[in-house]
Parts: structure tokens; sequence; C-alpha cells
């Protein structure tokens, strides 16, 4: 099980959780504004674009080299950047605080 904050760009803060899928299967499938998932998550959008807050960084592991490409055409992007479709839930990212890219 892991919880997983989602601050949007209304600063809204929604902690939600679950035991399996994609940190983007659980935005959408809970309606968090600014994560669409329009590619189903095989990371060719970024419409599930997230900034990881630095003190989470940890918990994410580093993008592939798919994801980064994908991210260079992101508005916004910066070394925070991640696409959510691309992290699984595990355990590892209890506790994990997102702001959802404008």
């Amino acid at each position: 099980m892991a919880k997983v904050t989602f601050i949007t760009s209304d600063n809204e803060s929604i902690t939600l959780e679950a035991n399996t899928g994609t940190v983007m299967n659980l935005a959408v499938d809970n309606g968090v504004k600014g994560i669409d998932g329009d590619c189903g998550g095989v990371c060719s959008c970024a419409t599930c674009h997230v900034h990881v807050l630095q003190e989470h960084v940890s918990k994410i592991g580093k993008a592939t080299e798919i994801e980064t490409d994908m991210l260079e055409l992101a508005d916004n992007a910066n070394e925070f950047s991640r696409l959510c479709c691309q992290l699984e839930i595990s355990e590892a990212l209890d506790g994990l605080v997102l702001q959802v890219a404008k």
C-alpha cells in the first residue's frame, strides 16, 4: 500500500492510496485535475507530467531514456520532472508528494 499526495495547480492537496498500477492510473481513476493520461500510460505524451518534491526524489529512481526524451517536449520540465505513468505503485512510494505540472 502506498499513499501518494498530488498538489494541483489550484494548490489543492489530494492524498490517495493504492496497492497496484501506476501513479497515473491512481490520479486518472480519481479525477486529479491536470493528470489526463491521454496515451493510456505508454509514455508517448506528457499529459501526466508531475514535479517530484526534492525531498522525495530518492523514492522514485531515475527516468528511462524514453521518458527523458518525452519530458524534453513538455512545458515547464525541470530536473524534478517525471511522467507519472512511469511510476509503478509500490511501498517504496509511500508518502510521495507530487506537484501536478501546469
